[in-house]
């Protein structure tokens, strides 16, 4: 029997464990995917937003791979320091596999970053997401003006979210301190602000246009900045994507003026209803966030105009925007794998066609995929061909992999090893206990947001057994 362990059980990994078993290649193989968290699907669970319910609803084909017979979902597994090492594992697996992701966010590298209320966007995506490690964290919402920073998918995913009402919210799984936060915010203006145009940002299509459709609120672009794009008034050369978005910007940009920037129009005691104003600004760099004393005031930005190369230089004409809450979206990057070699340039791991090389040769039973493996790029599905890849190169090691000598019950190894493994029925314990927390408040299903709720469900199952 060949026993695969898969590190990470987001679309990467669980995308790895279904080309490991359709294969067929190794009729005896068994994949063992493993997680940090007790709960399975990655960003599926805990980075698509809450309202993106088709996108989430991806887990349900995530979750057929994990019931096969041949696969093994074990959470609550920490792998590097402080816990399992390649070497340990590779005593457990006759293979390893890391789908590990890009963990940690791009800094912007400028004055003030670090001041209160400037965070990372993957903190307050974490916080509404109920990602555990997020439990401490608190938004208050008593901003009335946010910056995002960036013009990806998760920079608009935010500045929606900051735009929605608490009402629509409800129906999701979202946890009931965000939803309650939402409900009291008082955010009127939402800026997204990127340092190049139109038809360079990276968000798509389809979640642009949703902006425009969001109650109660308004998206305001400058026709003065879009067309400093070479490529704004003549789109046809571009990629679909960049097209289609260049084509969404111009309609709202030829709508007639709405009124001045700032308009207090809401009745201050009914924030739920509330008009807000999402501002999508381009050509702006951020060179430095500025405090008063108790956080965040504005964020002070370079204009910035097309090199003539694809890229952008500074111009020295200068504006601030005002905001007391700063998010700042400039995409990721991968961390180093304790016992695995780092490219620090590209924040991957070195691989041939998914095997880990170490000085140019492969190091025997170890292979990487995801965003690892090929860094920060591609959406959901891009991790398919990716996936097979690496599937394909372990299986063609297979007859050496077999003479491997691991250990017997990898599970048991786990538990010997320090662990306390969170294993498919108590994943379900958590999925019933999330749906009967649900049901009191008087909601559909409502995520536990804390590693303590999160165990002490799962771990109801192994004392019900």
């Amino acid at each position: 029997m060949l026993r695969v362990a898969v590190i990470g059980s987001g679309p990467s990994g669980v995308y790895t464990a279904q080309s490991l078993i359709e294969q067929q290649a190794v009729p005896d193989l068994e994949v063992y995917v493993l997680d940090r968290l007790p709960c399975p699907y990655g960003l599926v669970r805990y980075g698509v937003a809450p309202d993106h319910e088709k996108i989430k609803s991806l887990q349900n084909n995530l979750r057929t791979v994990l019931e096969h017979p041949r696969a093994h979902f074990v959470g609550n597994v920490e792998v590097g320091a402080p816990g399992l090492g390649v070497a340990e594992l590779r005593e457990i697996f006759d293979a390893v596999v890391f789908c590990v992701g890009a963990a940690t966010d791009r800094h912007l590298g400028i004055p003030g970053e670090e001041l209160p209320g400037s965070h990372p966007a993957t903190e307050f995506v974490a916080w509404y997401s109920a990602h555990p490690d997020a439990a401490a964290l608190r938004f208050t919402l008593a901003a009335r003006s946010a910056l995002v920073i960036g013009v990806g998918n998760v920079a608009v995913d935010v500045a929606r979210m900051l735009s929605r009402g608490a009402a629509e919210l409800a129906t999701t799984d979202m946890p009931q301190g965000p939803l309650s936060a939402l409900a009291d915010s008082r955010v009127e203006d939402v800026w997204m602000v990127g340092r190049r145009g139109p038809s360079q940002a990276k968000f798509t299509t389809k979640e642009l246009r949703e902006l425009g459709s969001l109650p109660d609120t308004e998206v305001r672009v400058r026709p003065e900045e879009l067309t400093l794009d070479p490529a704004y008034q003549d789109p046809g050369a571009l990629p679909a994507v960049a097209r289609r978005n260049v084509e969404v910007l111009r309609g709202w940009a030829e709508r007639p003026a709405a009124g001045p920037e700032r308009a207090d129009t809401a009745p201050e005691s009914s924030p739920a209803r509330r008009r807000r104003r999402i501002h999508l600004r381009f050509f702006l760099r951020p060179v430095e966030i500025l405090g008063d004393g108790g956080g965040v005031r504005a964020v002070r930005f370079e204009r910035t105009a097309p090199d003539g190369h694809g890229g952008v230089s500074g111009t020295g004409e200068f504006e601030e925007i005002e905001g007391q809450l700063v998010l700042r979206s400039v995409g990721y990057r991968g961390t180093p794998q304790p016992g695995l070699p780092f490219d620090e340039t590209t924040g991957t791991v070195p691989h041939q066609a998914g095997r880990v090389l170490r000085d140019g040769s492969p190091l025997p039973g170890v292979y990487v995929a995801g965003w690892i493996k090929r860094g920060p790029t591609g959406v959901i599905g891009t991790n398919r061909p990716c996936a097979k890849e690496t599937a394909l190169s372990l299986l063609a090691d297979a007859p050496a992999l077999a003479e491997h000598a691991s250990a017997g019950d990898p599970v048991a190894a786990l538990i010997r090893a320090g662990q306390r493994p969170v294993t498919w029925p108590g994943w379900l314990a958590i999925e019933a206990a999330e749906a009967e927390w649900g049901r009191g408040l008087g909601r559909g299903t409502v995520k536990l947001p804390d590693w303590s709720g999160l165990l002490d469900a799962a771990h109801t199952a192994g004392r019900s057994s």
